[in-house]
């Protein structure tokens, strides 16, 4: 995930994959909508019906659920998207209110200005409500997956310790506060370590390659720039102290030159977590083959109501599972016996079987 091109700043990988997921999902809905014999141009409408509840919903469930003082406090913060996060269950509130709109309501422009809209209450031929849930569901599980892939890319969502070698180390923390430092690190990289010793379940090695953007810089100057600003860093910030755990002592580490250039090795301990991310973008992923096979075997006759139960079932189900891998979000989570994500999955689910219980009720009298 290092710079493609020197001096152009790499990829937000969790944007690249969030958005991978509405442009994927977009191909699979034209799909579906010419399999079924509907127009494929209602797609465009309804990726802005998706595209703006996901993101509007995901923000302000994040700000209403985990910081409402804050956000009672400045609602701008809401604009400020690099303040914060994202939350799945706002989207999981906003997604069926924006859907109940497209089902019926279609938008008209008042002529000759675009602006206001004039929705005019209409419903889509052959689109019921809970015909384009259903349908929708299935590229919102593919998309879960990408999203979650993001946080694990972007170290977001981390998991809770694991207290052995099983695990992974989110060295990327690290690596980030290292070249932000004015030390003159011109990249840092953590990779697994070499050395077989063991210090405590769950502490695992971690080599940290250093290298030194300026040629004229002596050894001795990179050995006291490691020796105190580097180990100040791996001791003293706080989210580096999240994932490593550098023992109060002087720093083990190589020098050598290459390409005239100071590369310092530096061994130090991380503490293995959780890929609780990978976690949900498994089931994501096994979820969306599920949805998708149910439908390729019915199509157009599959019981309305039934993948959409499906999914809340299985998503927000799993999603209680998964949370006893991961660390709160917000402080406060920590005084509670179940964590907000646990607790706002309860409706979901209940909301999932209930569906479920009416595609089972409709299908005896028919």
């Amino acid at each position: 995930m290092r710079e493609i091109i020197k001096g152009i700043q790499p990829p937000v990988w969790y944007s690249v994959l969030f958005a991978a997921g509405f442009i994927f999902g977009y191909q699979i809905m034209v799909y579906i909508f010419k399999k079924e014999g509907k127009n494929p141009l209602n797609v465009d409408t309804l990726s802005v019906h998706m595209i703006v509840a996901t993101i509007v919903g995901a923000r302000l469930g994040h700000l209403i659920f985990y910081e409402p003082e804050r956000f009672l406090a400045d609602p701008l913060v809401f604009f400020r998207t690099w303040e914060g996060g994202l939350a799945s269950h706002g989207a999981a509130i906003c997604i069926p209110i924006a859907l109940y709109l497209y089902s019926n309501y279609v938008v008209k422009v008042v002529k000759p200005r675009p602006w206001p809209l004039k929705f005019i209450k209409q419903k889509r031929e052959g689109q019921s409500y809970l015909w384009i849930i259903d349908r929708i569901v299935i590229t919102v599980a593919l998309a879960g997956a990408f999203i979650r892939f993001g946080n694990f890319v972007n170290s977001e969502i981390i998991g809770k310790p694991s207290e052995s070698d099983y695990g992974v180390v989110f060295g990327r923390v690290a690596e980030e506060a290292l070249e932000k430092a004015p030390l003159g690190i011109e990249s840092a990289e953590a990779s697994k370590g070499s050395t077989t010793e063991r210090r405590a379940p769950g502490i695992v090695p971690v080599d940290l390659r250093l290298v030194f953007e300026n040629r004229q810089l002596s050894e001795a100057q990179a050995r006291k720039i490691i020796e105190d600003d580097v180990r100040l860093i791996l001791l003293g910030n706080q989210s580096v102290q999240e994932h490593y755990a550098q023992p109060n002592e002087p720093l083990d580490y190589e020098i050598n030159i290459v390409d005239r250039k100071v590369e310092a090795i530096v061994h130090t301990w991380g503490i293995a977590r959780y890929p609780a991310q990978l976690y949900e973008s498994a089931t994501c992923v096994l979820l969306f083959l599920i949805l998708l096979g149910i439908w390729f075997k019915w199509k157009s006759k599959t019981p309305e109501g039934l993948l959409f139960g499906i999914f809340l079932i299985w998503i927000f189900g799993l999603r209680w599972f998964h949370e006893l891998f991961k660390e709160n979000q917000v402080a406060f989570e920590n005084d509670m016996t179940y964590n907000m994500g646990q607790l706002l999955s309860i409706p979901l689910v209940l909301v999932g079987v209930i569906m479920l219980i009416r595609v089972i009720v409709l299908s005896k009298k028919s």
